[in-house]
């Protein structure tokens, strides 16, 4: 007989069985290894379970556990006591031990004796290594002071030696891919409209609606996110999904709106436009919790849906069913923030048209809504002290860019060094970050790095950075290493609520050379003559000092299993004095607009196609290329190119196709086409992070196109600085 199951019913009789094993029985607190009960007996029965893993194939760190055999990490599982992530771990997560284990992994200090961009290796020791980053990084700093250093740091064991070169050496001049060219426009966006950043808090679960534009729910794949987005769709939530592309999520909605390119602010702003005019917002809230929302209202009547329909090419009855559909469903409606938000150098206004949307419904404090978790408090903190130098950013001290998220902004960063304007610098630290495609107008970057006195970089991967270090540093990897604090509530607000927090401890040993973020700088502080400012010494006493004000330690986490767990705080309602400001005069004085206002972009030219990149659910970036198991699943990035423009190109599913850009820039390396009427014919998409060129990455060299290669225009957001990666214009070409 045919044994059928619903998936409801698979997701809940999954749950009961793992709510039915309490990890206790898999992991003991005596070391935090144990034998596993679920092992085979003979050649598997001395497998054991190594508890406290932060997973960081992405960021969004989930919470591990980790099967060990013979000191060999052999299997990556989600902690079944993690109220996040649960068991469940992605694709990127399972395929960690490849990341642990992969032979083009950096083994040793290294020491460049060729040229940069050309690099001849030699090994060398710790001591040889941190004696010439010491000297270099000190001629810099007797010749230009501490403004003649950049560093440019990503991840979470790059957080430390930030600091130290921020606060301590004195340097302005840092940079987080993070934040300027990807989330940092979106924070300061709804900093600006609620006074606080979004995150993704959003509660997905429990809405009627969820409106995502641009959003790629199913392709990012961050999966506690994931949990909460599927649970509102099995819980009956419209979904609503504003893109050029038919996505995974677009697959899934309600009603996809195939939206121009650059005209997502002029959508919104024609949704409430029409909303407004005709009462369909939420009156109570916007009284009790609303700033400025005359002269908001004054600011938008212009964009009819008639004429927004003309400028994004969206039919006029689609912007009123999206619009009708959000207003009956409201306050209970998800208005996603998005992650990934530096799109075509005018992003911070649809920021902040998301925010007031979101405020014309009311969709704060309330199922379904934007809800923030009120995780657990009362951490210590480890800082560096500041140093007697301390430099404004460049964009302070020129005064442009107000809203520019912490650091700053990269393209001044980049055009200081190659002018000496208005200051010299000399020196460079890569700590995590692929600034090769991270960063547009990879020529510039390439330029910055060759006229550096001194380029230090260090990884766990020999990225394409790393072709133009002079000193290349081998870093422990997260399942190596202790460091993140992470801590927070459940992914579902409608159950218990409760609060976790849990800290990245090693899985394994690290092998060869590799070091950790704490030793690396501690012993380049000392040669610095920093020795006294170090705060711990060591990873441990990091972490543990992070832990004590909280009643914490590394010790107890792992009597407990790896995570700790307390009772929550309802999170929703919001406070009295909670402000959406619809209309901020501080962003007037400042110079910008005091309302969402709509700034359009260039027109494609003729000829040529908005070149577009995204997520990969197997791919986090460059990262994971090299990664054996991912790249099986995903090799190379398809050029996802319309039906009919590929008719007219000649061109078919499968076929070898490269790109030349309207600058001239042509791609190194080549794809295959993904011919789809799921895409407009003005656009190409693809996903980033692919060709890379370091020859030490023998399973990710060359494989797929490299979007940012041809990301040649220069697009810059006014407001923050950061840079647009979506106004750049091809043509394929048949390889």
């Amino acid at each position: 007989m045919a044994f059928k199951v619903t998936r409801r019913k698979f997701l809940q009789t999954a749950s009961i069985a793992a709510a039915s094993v309490p990890l206790s029985k898999v992991a003991t607190a005596k070391a935090g290894v144990a034998k596993s009960p679920f092992t085979a007996p003979g050649s598997f029965a001395d497998t054991k379970i190594a508890v406290g893993g932060i997973c960081e194939m992405c960021f969004w760190r989930c919470q591990l556990v980790g099967k060990v055999r013979d000191n060999k990490l052999v299997k990556l599982e989600g902690n079944p006591k993690s109220i996040d992530n649960g068991q469940a771990i992605c694709a990127r997560g399972n395929a960690g031990i490849k990341l642990l284990y992969d032979p083009d992994r950096l083994k040793y200090p290294m020491k460049n004796v060729g040229e940069r961009g050309n690099p001849t290796w030699k090994r060398i020791s710790w001591k040889e290594a941190l004696d010439e980053c010491g000297e270099k990084l000190n001629a810099t700093v007797k010749a230009h002071s501490a403004k003649g250093i950049a560093m440019f740091p990503h991840g979470a064991s790059a957080k430390y030696p930030m600091q130290y070169f921020e606060h301590t050496v004195g340097t302005p001049n840092v940079s987080e891919a993070s934040f300027f060219q990807c989330r940092g426009i979106r924070d300061y966006a709804w900093l600006n409209t609620i006074g606080t950043g979004p995150g993704e808090n959003v509660d997905m679960a429990n809405a009627k609606v969820i409106f995502g534009l641009g959003c790629h729910f199913g392709e990012n794949v961050h999966v506690s996110h994931t949990k909460r987005y599927l649970k509102g769709l099995e819980n009956g939530a419209k979904l609503v999904i504003v893109d050029p592309r038919f996505s995974a999520a677009a697959a899934k909605a309600d009603i996809w709106v195939k939206i121009k390119p650059g005209t997502d602010t002029v959508f919104m702003l024609g949704m409430m436009s029409y909303m407004v005019a005709n009462g369909k917002y939420n009156k109570d809230f916007v009284e009790a919790h609303g700033i400025g929302f005359d002269e908001f209202k004054d600011a938008i009547k212009e964009w009819t849906p008639e004429k927004a329909s003309k400028e994004c090419e969206v039919p006029v009855a689609q912007i009123k069913e999206v619009a009708d559909l959000l207003a009956a469903n409201a306050p209970n409606v998800s208005v996603h923030p998005g992650r990934f938000f530096s799109w075509h150098g005018n992003d911070f206004q649809r920021g902040r048209s998301l925010a007031c949307m979101a405020g014309i419904l009311g969709a704060f404090g309330v199922p379904g809504g934007f809800v923030k978790g009120k995780g657990p408090g009362g951490f210590g903190k480890v800082g560096w002290p500041k140093g007697h130098e301390h430099h404004e950013a460049l964009h302070r001290q020129m005064g442009i860019y107000k809203q520019s998220p912490s650091g700053t902004p990269t393209d001044l960063i980049r055009d200081c060094a190659i002018a000496s304007k208005p200051y010299p610098i000399k020196s460079c630290v890569v700590w995590g970050q692929n600034p090769m495609q991270t960063i547009p107008q990879q020529h510039l970057t390439i330029k910055m790095l060759k006229q550096m006195d001194f380029v230090m970089c260090v990884d766990v991967m020999p990225t394409d950075i790393t072709l133009y270090a002079d000193i290349l540093l081998p870093e422990a990897s997260y399942l190596e290493r202790f460091d993140y604090i992470k801590k927070g509530t459940q992914w579902d607000f409608s159950d218990t609520h409760q609060q976790f927090v849990s800290a990245r401890m090693p899985l394994v040993k690290a092998d060869f050379e590799r070091k950790d973020q704490v030793y690396i700088v501690n012993e380049l502080a000392k040669r610095m003559g920093h020795e006294k400012a170090i705060p711990v010494q060591t990873i441990e006493e990091m972490v543990d000092t992070q832990l004590k004000p909280a009643g914490l330690s590394i010790a107890k986490l792992i009597a407990e299993d790896g995570i700790h767990l307390q009772p929550g705080k309802d999170p929703y309602g919001v406070n009295e004095d909670f402000e959406v400001q619809f209309y901020n005069e501080e962003l007037e004085d400042q110079g910008y607009p005091g309302a969402p206002t709509y700034i359009a972009v260039p027109e494609v030219p003729k000829g040529y196609m908005r070149l577009l990149a995204g997520r990969s659910p197997l791919h986090t970036f460059n990262r994971t290329q090299n990664n054996v198991w991912l790249n099986a699943g995903m090799p190379e990035n398809p050029v996802w190119v319309n039906d009919k423009v590929a008719g007219k190109l000649g061109l078919k599913s499968g076929d070898k196709v490269t790109m030349v850009n309207s600058e001239g820039v042509k791609s190194s390396s080549n794809s295959h086409a993904l011919v789809t009427p799921g895409i407009r014919e003005d656009c190409v998409f693809m996903a980033h992070g692919f060709g890379s060129k370091s020859a030490g990455m023998t399973v990710g060299k060359g494989a797929g196109m490299d979007d940012q290669e041809l990301c040649s225009i220069r697009a810059v957001d006014p407001e923050t600085g950061c840079n647009g990666m979506r106004n750049n214009f091809v043509k394929l070409v048949k390889a």
